[in-house]
C-alpha cells in the first residue's frame, strides 16, 4: 500500500503520474500546442505492427471469425424497398472471440504489453464487454485482473446487462469492484492502480484501438474473397468511438478507401448518463447517444492524456435508432437466422436493415460485429427490467418512443427507420470543445491542421468555424 493520501482530491491532483506509470507511456512527448498533438506518431508508440497484432491475437484465439451473409433478412429488406433496392447484408461474427465480442481484439493487444513490460496485473474501468475481454485474456496469460463497474443507483438496483458482464469477468477469475453511478469510478480506478502498481488496461490507448484495426482489415479481406470488392458501407455500433476508428483505420490499412463509415446509436436523448435517477431507466449500457455524441464531440474526456479513440477522423455519417428497433431486430435475426445476439451489434443491425433499403441489389453493406447474449443482456431481462422500473413497454409506432418514458416495438419490419445526426454539427462543436479546453483565443498553422484531421474537413472549413467562435488565426 502507497503512502500517498488516498483522498479523491489528492488521488485526482496525481492522476498524469499514476496513469503514465501504469501505462509505460509518456504522453506528453507527442504534445504539440495548446490543441494539437501527434496522434500517428502516438499510435506508431504501440510498436506493433498489423501483422503482428494479428500475430499476438491468433495466438490468443481472437480474431479470424466468420463473416456470415444474412441472406433472409437481405430478402425480407428486398420485399419492402423500392424496386431495384436492397443492399447484400453481411455480418461479422464477433461473438466467436473468446469473451464473446470484438473487445478481445482491444484486450488481447492491451494484456499483451502488460506481460512484455512485467506488470503483475491488470485493471479496466468497464462496465461493458470490455470487462469480460480483459479478465479473459488476463486468464490465458496468467495476470491478475480487477474490472472496475458502475453498477447501481443510490438504491442499490443494478442493471442486469451490467451484471452479466460482472459475472462473466468473475468466471474468468477476475475481482470485480462494483459502485454506484457518480464521479468515484474514476477515482476507484486510479485509486487501484496507484495501490496495486497494475497496467492500465483502458479502452482508449493506442493498443486498445490498433487490436481493432485487425477487425476493419479482416472485413475488407473477407468481402473480398467472397464477393471479389470492398464493402460499400460498413455499420458500426458507436459509443466510445473505438470500434469505429479501429475499424477505419484498418479498412484504410486494407486499401479500402472508398468504403463509407457509418456510425449508429440508440437515441437516448434526455437522459443524463450521470444521473442517479435516469441510471436504470435507459435500458441500454452502451451504442447510445450518451456516449456517441460527448465522446465524438470532445475524445479527451477519457481516463487517459489522449484517447486514441477519435470517430469524427473517420466517420461519414451518423444515425439514430429508437429503442425499440434494436430490440425488434434482436428477435428478427434469431427468428430469420437463427443467430441469438446481444444488443450492442443489433443496434448497428438495426440500421442495417434501414440503410439498405436505400442502396443498390449490387452494393455490399457490412455489420461489423455481434456480441454473445446471456441472462442480463437478454431483450427479456431489459425490458422487464425497465417496466420494473416505470418504463412503458407496447407495441406500436416507434417514433412514439420516449427515452426513459416508453419503448414502442414496431409492429412490422417497414417501421424500421433511422435518423440522421448531423456529421457536421458535431465537427462544430469539436472544434468549439478544443478552443474551450485549450484556453486559447489564437491559433497557429499547426492547431488548424490538427483541427482539420480531428474533423477530416479542409483548412477553410477550420478557418470559417474558429472565426465564427472569435479566435484569430496566426499564420
Amino acid at each position: 500500500m502507497r503512502e500517498e493520501s488516498a483522498s479523491y482530491e489528492a488521488v485526482m491532483s496525481r492522476r498524469g503520474e499514476i496513469i503514465s506509470r501504469a501505462l509505460g507511456l509518456d504522453y506528453s512527448r507527442f504534445e504539440q500546442g495548446p490543441m494539437a498533438f501527434d496522434y500517428e506518431g502516438m499510435m506508431e508508440k504501440t510498436g506493433y505492427s498489423l501483422e503482428e497484432v494479428r500475430s499476438i491475437q491468433r495466438e490468443a484465439g481472437v480474431g479470424y471469425t466468420p463473416l456470415l451473409e444474412l441472406r433472409n433478412i437481405t430478402q425480407l429488406v428486398r420485399s419492402i424497398a423500392p424496386p431495384g433496392k436492397g443492399a447484400r447484408i453481411f455480418v461479422k461474427d464477433e461473438a466467436a472471440n473468446p469473451s464473446g465480442s470484438f473487445k478481445a481484439r482491444r484486450a488481447a493487444l492491451s494484456v499483451y504489453e502488460a506481460q512484455r513490460k512485467g506488470y503483475a496485473g491488470v485493471i479496466a474501468a468497464t462496465s461493458g464487454n470490455y470487462g469480460a475481454a480483459v479478465a479473459s485474456q488476463a486468464c490465458m496469460r496468467g495476470l491478475d485482473c480487477i474490472i472496475v463497474q458502475e453498477l447501481f443507483d443510490s438504491r442499490m438496483v443494478g442493471q442486469p446487462e451490467i451484471m452479466e458482464k460482472g459475472r462473466k469477468c468473475e468466471a474468468y477469475g477476475a475481482e470485480v469492484v462494483q459502485l454506484t453511478v457518480g464521479p468515484e469510478l474514476f477515482y476507484m480506478m486510479l485509486h487501484l492502480l496507484e495501490e496495486t502498481d497494475y497496467f492500465n488496461a483502458s479502452l482508449y490507448t493506442p493498443y486498445g484501438i490498433a487490436g481493432i484495426e485487425t477487425l476493419g482489415y479482416e472485413v475488407a479481406e473477407q468481402v473480398r474473397e467472397r464477393c471479389d470488392q470492398d464493402p460499400d458501407v460498413v455499420v458500426v455500433t458507436h459509443a466510445g468511438g473505438g470500434n469505429l476508428t479501429g475499424t477505419a483505420r484498418g479498412l484504410r490499412k486494407a486499401g479500402a478507401e472508398d468504403t463509407r463509415i457509418v456510425g449508429a446509436s440508440v437515441d437516448l436523448s434526455g437522459l443524463h448518463m450521470a444521473s442517479d435517477e435516469d441510471f436504470n431507466r435507459k435500458s441500454f449500457t452502451t451504442g447510445h447517444t450518451g456516449f456517441g455524441v460527448p465522446f465524438a464531440t470532445w475524445p479527451d474526456r477519457a481516463d487517459v492524456p489522449r484517447n486514441a479513440a477519435r470517430a469524427l477522423r473517420y466517420m461519414d455519417r451518423y444515425v439514430l435508432l429508437h429503442q425499440g428497433e434494436v430490440f425488434y431486430v434482436t428477435e428478427l435475426l434469431a427468428v430469420l437466422e437463427g443467430l441469438e445476439r446481444g444488443p450492442a451489434g443489433n443496434t448497428s443491425l438495426a440500421a442495417a436493415f434501414a440503410l439498405a433499403k436505400e442502396m443498390e441489389e449490387d452494393e455490399i453493406l457490412v455489420v461489423q460485429e455481434t456480441e454473445y447474449t446471456g441472462a442480463g443482456k437478454h431483450p427479456t431481462a431489459q425490458l422487464t427490467f425497465a417496466q420494473e422500473n416505470g418504463v412503458e413497454v407496447r407495441r406500436g409506432d416507434p417514433r412514439d418512443n420516449v427515452p426513459g418514458e416508453r419503448i414502442v416495438i414496431p409492429e412490422a419490419p417497414e417501421q424500421i427507420a433511422v435518423r440522421d445526426f448531423s456529421v457536421d454539427r458535431m465537427r462544430k462543436s469539436l472544434i468549439r470543445n478544443a478552443v474551450r479546453q485549450a484556453e486559447v483565443q489564437e491559433v497557429g498553422s499547426r492547431e488548424v491542421e490538427f483541427l482539420c484531421q480531428e474533423t477530416g474537413r479542409g483548412r477553410e472549413y477550420v478557418t470559417g468555424v474558429l472565426q465564427e467562435l472569435e479566435v484569430s488565426i496566426q499564420d
